[in-house]
């Protein structure tokens, strides 16, 4: 999604491993039989372990931070030497209008069934043909309820601050959600193509960076912990990471809207390892399996299956954990936005540049 590092287990530095990169291409020094990659933390540690017991099959992950990250190594090397990738829904569809894709062989793959069935209605892969989602969500506000005290339900309490709020704020940085916020409190799509709004957009943006702390998107709920911040633009997983350490602050998606995020799990066309992709895909919707990354990295899962399974006690902590898919699909999906994304980058640019 735009470069946007999904949890705090998505770390920036890579782990070590097993595997060279040469334009683009993974040269696996071993024998596996998939080569995966991913975000650090965003499947279980003992993953290749656990499917090879299920399975025989070994895998060999490699990391990326972001999904630019990826994408720039699928890009250069045409998919080769990747099996199985995780990318945000955008660039799964980017990936799939470049051809780039598999179609998912639905035979093998029958914990599908263990999908709600709004999983198979989202609008850039309607049915998913190929893409599986692996995590959903919104983004909104997440504040302190003991230090703010004005109502917090619109874009606008980020945007137009009171005085007590000034400088007590933070924004994320990656072009999508930023300008998303600057979008939707205006009334506008968080796919808008328009010049016009996208300028509007842009120029109150301007204006509220004057009034924030900072643009941040990997340490803003450790701010809201400190009390540094007692406002800022979060992700619903990441706030959560704050609800942890402080049971005062909550998450609201303001009266506006929000965006509907969605990351993806694909098949290389390019792989080889195609059957032996859906057995993986297949393994990871399992209930129990699926279940791993709402209970460890605080999202929500499309998995009905998994989501029954949690414990109460979860839900009643991160209260946006229970945020039913009917919810959920009430909120725009982000999409490729094609040639227009250098707009935002650029509009974006312009943002961060003004005094």
């Amino acid at each position: 999604m735009s470069g946007k590092t999904k949890a705090v287990l998505r770390s920036a530095s890579t782990k070590a491993l097993a595997i060279s990169v040469i334009l683009g291409s993974v040269n696996v020094a071993g024998a596996a039989d998939l080569v995966i990659s991913n975000w650090d933390g965003y499947m279980a540690k003992d993953v290749a372990q656990s499917f090879k017991a299920a399975t025989g099959l070994e895998i060999e992950v490699v990391n990326h931070a972001t999904n630019e990250e990826i994408m720039g190594k699928l890009m250069a090397g045409k998919g080769k030497g990747y099996d199985v990738v995780f990318v945000s829904s955008p660039f799964a569809e980017i990936l799939n209008g470049q051809g780039m894709l598999a179609p998912l062989d639905k035979s093998a793959i029958p914990n599908l069934a263990n999908l709600y069935p709004e999983a198979a209605q989202l609008a850039y892969d309607p049915g998913n043909a190929y893409s599986v989602p692996y995590t959903w969500g919104a983004t909104g506000l997440c504040y302190r309820s003991d230090l703010v005290k004005t109502p917090v339900d619109s874009w606008n309490t980020l945007l137009k601050p009171d005085d007590a709020l000034k400088g007590k704020t933070t924004m994320l940085a990656t072009d999508r959600w930023l300008m998303a916020a600057g979008l939707l409190s205006l009334g506008y799509s968080v796919n808008e193509k328009d010049a016009g709004k996208i300028a509007q957009a842009k120029d109150k943006l301007i204006e509220a960076k004057k009034t924030l702390l900072a643009y941040d998107d990997t340490t803003f709920y450790s701010k809201l912990v400190s009390g540094e911040a007692h406002l800022v633009q979060a992700w619903d997983g990441w706030c959560n990471y704050g609800i942890t350490d402080n049971k005062d602050i909550k998450f609201v998606v303001p009266k506006e809207g929000s965006d509907l995020w969605v990351d993806t799990i694909v098949v290389m066309k390019n792989s080889e390892k195609q059957a032996e992709a859906m057995k993986f895909i297949n393994f990871m919707l399992d209930a129990k399996n699926h279940a791993w990354a709402a209970e460890n990295i605080l999202y929500k899962v499309p998995n009905k299956a998994a989501m029954e399974s949690l414990d109460p006690k979860l839900i009643a902590q991160y209260p946006n954990m229970g945020t039913t898919p009917v919810e959920l699909m009430k909120y725009e999906l982000l999409r490729d936005l094609g040639a227009t994304q250098k707009d935002y980058s650029r509009a974006v640019s312009e943002i961060k540049a003004a005094n």
